[in-house]
């Protein structure tokens, strides 16, 4: 009896793994795409508007999920969704810790990728593939020596994707530093407080303040203007509901089954996603280079996540 219960909860496990897995490479096919979406507003609205837009969006779609999904459950609708105070306490201190991360980690990166490649940008961001078990250790989590194979493999797969051109120090560089350092936080804020609160309230927390902050910015450095964003109110829509809303919602319960060593490798096939997009939706051609960039990306994410045992010499 004892073994089959073992059995069933470890199998119960291996599911919510693999929910889990789906769940991020869901996220970051949604992200990956949204790449077009995103490039394509900022020729209309300047980075923090298109942030505090986006992210606005996403608050007031994620608001009528959880009005939804609360309906669908037959509870009555509140805001946290709970009456349970150290529930709604977790909930607001990872949604405003979230949103702190997440507007720092956009923000840099919208103003950073002005002074630098689009290439050189994407393979910066994507450090935090290396960074987050960096910080992981200082947290006292192990990883395994796959694990950190994995790490060294995706993060050459990210830079044969990414660079193309001749590499020279550019200010904007630093900036995407920042940014991947930023969402390497971002993912171990998820890490802590996804398994505790609501994935769909944390999402919408996070966007609400991410929102509030990046308006009152944009009305520092730039000129909103209702007209520019109407004029580009498609790949806002895209940016805001989907990449946003969904993507980011995706990642925080996705999170929740994933160890935070895997779940970098995973959100960085948004980058092999936007290449593949390039070249199915724009007819764009891969060359080589980016062909095997991607094999050692999967090869990455396959790799770490593979339970090796040592074997008892008696």
């Amino acid at each position: 009896m004892a073994i089959k219960l073992e059995f069933e909860m470890l199998n119960t496990k291996v599911k919510n793994q693999m929910l889990g897995v789906f769940l991020l490479l869901l996220a970051a096919l949604i992200w990956g795409i949204a790449f077009v979406a995103q490039s394509e507003a900022m020729n209309y609205i300047g980075p923090f508007t298109m942030n505090g837009t986006r992210t606005l969006l996403a608050t007031l779609f994620l608001f009528g999920a959880s009005f939804v999904s609360d309906k669908i459950k037959g509870k009555k609708f509140t805001l946290l969704g709970s009456t349970n105070k150290d529930t709604n306490k977790n909930l607001l201190l990872g949604g405003i810790f979230c949103g702190i991360a997440l507007t720092t980690a956009t923000s840099f990166q919208q103003i950073g990728i002005i002074d630098t490649t689009v290439g050189k940008a994407g393979f910066l961001t994507t450090l935090y593939i290396v960074i987050v078990p960096l910080f992981g250790l200082f947290l006292g989590k192990k990883v395994a020596w796959n694990g950190w194979v994995g790490v060294v493999l995706a993060t050459v797969g990210m830079f044969l994707l990414c660079i193309h051109e001749q590499v020279a120090f550019q200010k904007g560089d630093v900036l995407m530093i920042i940014c991947a350092f930023a969402f390497a936080i971002h993912i171990l804020i998820i890490d802590k407080y996804a398994p505790l609160v609501d994935g769909i309230r944390l999402s919408m927390i996070q966007f609400a303040f991410c929102a509030v902050i990046s308006l009152i910015l944009a009305f520092i450095f730039e000129k909103p203007n209702l007209n520019d964003i109407l004029r580009g109110w498609l790949p806002v829509v895209y940016a805001g509901i989907m990449s946003a809303g969904v993507g980011y919602t995706l990642q925080i319960i996705g999170q929740k089954f994933v160890p935070s060593h895997i779940a970098p490798l995973l959100l960085s096939f948004e980058s092999v996603f936007a290449l593949l997009a390039g070249a199915v939706i724009l007819k764009e051609k891969m060359i080589l280079q980016e062909y095997f960039g991607c094999a050692l990306v999967f090869i990455a994410v396959i790799l770490a996540q593979i339970t090796f045992k040592k074997v008892d010499k008696k």
